[in-house]
């Protein structure tokens, strides 16, 4: 797919988890000259890596709690060095461990005293990218947030796979799924710009209530009866969604149908540009994300 793009259209950074950390997808991204991002499988080379970092303590802060330390290296099996980028956050919650004694139920430990012991989280990065180290830790963030779509797809839209063993019917169930999972998301994004929420939670947040329709002299109005919990919010959804039509029919009354939708989401992005930090920490490239088949 990569190799099929021109020059100028080729992503700046491929992104993948461990199932693509590997000297075959590595080697193959090297020789079209693509930079990549990948995470590591924790085997022993790595582990042995890490333990060496923690000794020699050069560890940088590079944002969002994250420490961050680079070498290179070549691994058994490899054909060359490369470009490690060793993360790690420590966490620092109240702690409790389960054990699995073998029983049905395991066991629960709780650390009584967490500021006397130390847990980290952690990360080994595998790239050929010339970027310093800050930026690695946030892309590789964004990478897992691209899978959550993948995830949300197949499990809350019903992309889990099919049952019939016609390839149109397939195509078109798909396709169905997909366009209205573009839907949706686009409506909820204009009710909540900042963040994106999935299904499980915006459907609850957003149909979860009675609609009469009313009409007086020429005007149709639907009242609605909110039955949630978080009423107060779903009314401030609701009226960011109005606000949306109500831009286009005031900005662009003579707009042709066919354009409307474009304006509407063009008004979308710029509400949820509106939400981002000014100044953010690392660049905004365009990336291609590699899922493996258990994402």
């Amino acid at each position: 797919m990569i190799e099929g793009l021109a020059n100028e259209k080729r992503p700046a950074l491929v992104r993948g988890d461990s199932a693509s950390g590997n000297e075959g997808v590595m080697t193959e991204m090297e020789e079209i000259n693509q930079r990549y991002l990948f995470k590591l499988r924790q085997n022993a080379g790595i582990k042995r890596l890490i333990e060496r970092k923690w000794q020699q303590n050069q560890w940088q802060p590079v944002g969002q709690g994250f420490d961050a330390v680079e070498d290179e290296i070549r691994l058994a099996g490899w054909s060359r060095a490369r470009r490690i980028v060793v993360l790690r956050r420590q966490v620092k919650d109240h702690l409790a461990v389960e054990m699995n004694t073998g029983n049905q139920q395991g066991t629960l430990h709780f650390v009584d005293h967490p500021d006397k012991i130390k847990v980290w989280e952690y990360a080994v990065l595998v790239t050929s990218a010339d970027y310093s180290s800050e930026a690695f830790g946030q892309w590789y963030q964004d990478r897992a947030d691209c899978e959550n779509g993948l995830d949300e797809l197949k499990n809350q839209w019903g992309w889990g796979g099919y049952t019939t063993h016609d390839l149109g019917r397939c195509n078109l169930s798909a396709r169905a799924v997909a366009l209205i999972y573009n839907w949706w998301s686009w409506y909820v994004r204009l009710a909540h710009p900042k963040t994106h929420l999935e299904a499980i939670t915006s459907c609850p947040l957003l149909l979860n209530g009675v609609a009469r329709l009313t009409q007086h002299a020429g005007q149709s109005r639907l009242l609605l009866t909110l039955t949630h919990v978080a009423s107060d919010q779903i009314k401030t959804m609701i009226s960011s969604v109005c606000k949306g039509p109500d831009f286009i029919l005031a900005n662009a009354p003579r707009l042709p149908k066919i354009e409307r939708w474009p304006t509407l989401v063009r008004y979308i992005i710029d509400k949820i540009f509106a939400t981002r930090p000014k100044n953010p920490p690392v660049l905004d490239l365009p990336t291609f994300h590699l899922a493996s088949n258990s994402g």
